[in-house]
């Protein structure tokens, strides 16, 4: 069976407020993406990492590379106007006869633990599409169109996280849709298929880094045990 990564970074660092994208701020001395690659490979040293980056981007990260002496075979696609788009980009990079399972990544989260990402790709084997997701822990408000807002019951809840695992074929025919707004991440495209989507545990530490908050809680995570 073969096993993939689609590692999507197509940040541009707004939020940042930093002047090169996120993916490539430093964290433990070293850009955040090279974290998140090496993260998979710690998971399976023979899964097929596909990195999706904009063009403009790529002779950039190529720098870094040697500059960092990174080493790590991955595949290179570009990435489009779109997060959808660039998903879409990756996936062509698989042959089209492919079995097997692909993980599709943030790039900015670097944390993501090898039991989060085993859970997702074992469970994956049999239910085809498995999302890491963890519970709500701060109460929530429904607003509307009601200046007060009403609370609604936080155990009705998750946030999801990635990676989000689905059978390569399954995912391969989604795309094959047309975008829409509501497809908010790889999920929400395969179930407009009418596939049931499986949730999993994922962990804490799987933060996506998208302020300057953020990235000083990297730090920190950088050196502890999970």
């Amino acid at each position: 069976m073969s096993k993939y990564a689609i590692i999507v970074a197509g940040g541009k660092g707004l939020r940042m407020g930093a002047d090169i994208p996120k993916q490539f701020l430093l964290v433990g001395g070293k850009p955040v993406l090279m974290h998140t690659i090496s993260r998979f490979h710690t998971y399976d040293k023979d899964l097929k990492v596909i990195l999706v980056l904009p063009k403009e981007q790529q002779s950039y990260w190529q720098e870094l590379c040697e500059q960092y002496q990174f080493n790590e075979e991955y595949q290179l696609a570009d990435g489009g106007a779109s997060r959808f788009q660039s998903c879409k980009n990756g996936l062509s990079m698989i042959p089209s006869d492919t079995t097997g399972l692909v993980g599709i990544h943030d790039g900015v989260r670097p944390f993501a633990s090898i039991e989060t990402i085993e859970r997702c790709f074992n469970t994956a084997q049999t239910t085809k599409a498995v999302i890491p997701v963890l519970p709500v822990t701060d109460t929530l408000r429904f607003k509307g169109d009601s200046p007060s807002g009403k609370n609604v019951q936080r155990s009705n809840y998750k946030t999801v996280q990635t990676p989000q695992v689905f059978d390569i074929q399954l995912i391969k025919k989604a795309y094959e849709q047309a975008e829409k707004a509501d497809f908010t991440d790889d999920a929400s495209v395969v179930e407009q298929l009418g596939q049931n989507v499986t949730m999993v545990e994922g962990n804490r530490e799987n933060i996506k880094i998208t302020t300057p908050f953020d990235l000083k809680v990297a730090e920190v995570l950088l050196h502890s045990e999970f």
